[in-house]
């Protein structure tokens, strides 16, 4: 099967109540129980590497020949979109496109709204040519991912409508409150400019940070037109806790497949428990 679009998952998503799960690579061969887990559920699934792993992972073309040899020999059959999650540059987003990506975050959020529109506006043209699904981001993430560190600021809802309206984009990332990694304390999001900005705009909109965020939220969120939650630092989590209490229990066990096993194991738990909370049925 090959890769699909976000855009047609998302829109059905949004207007079904629930959101579609992205779940970031950190090694290659995570794309298995990712895959398996959505398998399992019959769900749609977004496999994404992060823009600052994709030379450690070895690249666009590895990443897209590798995931797609995993759907075609796991025999895969829901939809899966390989997605680049917080696109740097227009060039980086381009080259994942040629690569095989059937989506692509521009992250143009840490420029003045008119150098994002810009930016977005060139991805979204080139994209259109390959059939690919374009997110971008307003405002910014709080947290740390994949060793960079960021404050929070908030998405102002006007630029929110003018980046929908003059890129054509199929998703949009406004930043209320969400963080990379693990939260300080109970998270808060900005459900008043939420709904505000989700009656702006008529695409559906991206959480990032979905680590941590009580289900309540999670619900609300999805009820505002989030159709699409970002995962990473709760799968790390479970793999690294996973390996942690093999080895600490073992200190003799050398043999990799007795070690990661479990730990994939607890990947795939983890992905089928937070497609579940999402509101997948």
């Amino acid at each position: 099967m090959a890769f699909v679009s976000m855009k047609e998952m998302l829109k059905t998503a949004k207007e079904n109540g629930y959101a579609v799960g992205q779940f970031n690579l950190n090694t290659l061969l995570w794309a298995r129980p990712v895959l398996e887990a959505a398998e399992e559920l019959k769900a749609p699934v977004i496999v994404a590497s992060s823009e600052r792993l994709v030379d450690y992972l070895g690249g666009f073309r590895i990443i897209a020949s590798t995931v797609k040899m995993f759907i075609k020999e796991l025999g895969i059959t829901v939809p899966v979109a390989l997605h680049l999650d917080h696109g740097i540059e227009v060039e980086r987003c381009k080259a994942a496109i040629d690569a095989g990506y059937s989506s692509v975050m521009i992250d143009g959020s840490h420029y003045s709204i008119e150098e994002n529109i810009r930016m977005t506006k060139e991805v979204v043209e080139y994209a259109q040519l390959h059939g690919v699904s374009v997110e971008a981001e307003v405002g910014t993430v709080g947290g740390t991912e994949d060793g960079l560190t960021g404050g929070i600021q908030y998405a102002d809802p006007e630029h929110c409508e003018r980046i929908v309206e003059e890129t054509g984009i199929d998703a949009l990332a406004a930043a209320l409150g969400s963080v990379h990694g693990p939260y300080q304390g109970e998270p808060k999001l900005g459900f008043a400019e939420m709904k505000e900005i989700s009656e702006l705009i008529d695409i559906p909109l991206v959480l990032h940070g979905g680590t941590g965020i009580p289900r309540e939220q999670i619900r609300k969120a999805i009820h505002y037109g989030h159709a699409k939650i970002n995962v990473n630092t709760e799968t790390a989590q479970a793999w690294t806790q996973t390996v942690r209490e093999i080895v600490t229990a073992d200190q003799d066990i050398y043999e990799v497949r007795k070690i990661l096993d479990p730990a994939h194991g607890a990947i795939k738990q983890t992905v089928k428990s937070k497609i579940k909370e999402f509101g997948f049925k």
